[in-house]
């Protein structure tokens, strides 16, 4: 594993989480990294990603607004700021790196090296 998430929890609704990824050498100007969520029996899916070259971001249009992702260059680390959880927002959460074109950033097919994922549960 040359990821490590953490910070998941279970929280209530309209609470607050933040997630963290540790990514080192994931995070020079060619690289994108992004968080994604599976929950049981669904797909996995795009929540949102930085470019570091770029410092853009991208989010799913369901957390826009909610979530807010930002780094640390000096600890090589990505952050996910999850607020006013919802329960729809259970499930397990993967930060993930790849040198991804722009067109991309939401597909998970892209994305070569991967986390463990963090469980996240919200209760209503």
């Amino acid at each position: 594993v040359q990821l490590q998430a953490y910070g998941g929890g279970l929280v209530q609704a309209g609470g607050s989480l933040r997630l963290s990824c540790a990514a080192p050498g994931r995070t020079s100007s060619s690289y994108t990294t992004a968080w994604f969520r599976q929950a049981p029996g669904k797909e996995r899916e795009f929540v949102a990603a930085f470019r570091w070259g770029t410092l853009s971001t991208y989010y799913a249009d369901s957390v826009k607004g909610r979530f807010t992702i930002s780094r640390d260059n000096a600890k090589s680390t990505m952050y996910l700021q999850m607020n006013s959880l919802k329960p729809e927002d259970t499930a397990v959460y993967y930060c993930a790196a790849g040198r991804v074109i722009t067109s991309s950033v939401r597909s998970p097919s892209q994305y070569n090296t991967w986390g463990q994922g963090t469980q996240v549960t919200v209760s209503s």
